[in-house]
């Protein structure tokens, strides 16, 4: 198991665990686990996510997590 922080932004935060009002929660994954295996673990829908944060850097949804990664996932966002 890999242990990891995991940060859910705008309307991605009802998926948290701890509720929509909680902030950055810590998960344990198997090893091997990618980012797809995590929103499908929080129940959070692929298309609902846009960009996904991985130590600061950008990472697509096959990046393989690895113990201590801090994990920021964003939806699509509109504005002017």
């Amino acid at each position: 198991m890999a242990q990891i922080k995991v940060n859910l932004f705008a309307n991605l935060r009802r998926f948290n665990p701890g509720g929509p009002e909680a902030g950055e929660f810590p998960l344990e994954v198997e090893e091997g686990s990618t980012l797809s295996d995590l929103f499908r673990e929080l129940g959070v829908p692929k298309e609902e996510v846009k960009i996904v944060f991985v130590n600061n850097l950008r990472r697509q949804k096959d990046y393989v997590l690895q113990e201590g990664d801090r994990v920021g996932i964003f939806p699509p966002v509109a504005g002017g």
